[in-house]
């Protein structure tokens, strides 16, 4: 049977947890770069090669996300081959 009381206690405690992606930071940088008024041509300079630098750090955290999901789902076939190598193993 299932504690509803246990229940809301997990769900309350652990719904903080979850902290933002990288993209979610360069996000909010980016954001904060747009609003800086640059005072000099230097300063223009500077804001606009760290915004550039932070899109590219922006795909390559893409290419990476993208890279970590394909290799979790490969473990995850390779575990579920295993465990059905293991079943036919012990049924014999």
């Amino acid at each position: 049977m299932i504690n509803l009381n246990d229940l809301t206690r997990r769900f309350l405690l652990n719904e903080g947890t979850k902290r933002p992606s990288i993209s979610s930071y360069v996000q909010s940088i980016l954001e904060n770069l747009s609003i800086i008024k640059p005072r000099s041509a230097k300063e223009r300079n500077s804001i606009s090669m760290a915004g550039h630098q932070l899109k590219e750090i922006k795909k390559l955290t893409r290419k990476l996300e993208e890279r970590v999901n394909l290799l979790e789902e490969q473990i995850k076939i390779l575990e579920e081959g295993k465990t059905i190598n293991e079943n036919q193993k012990t049924s014999q």
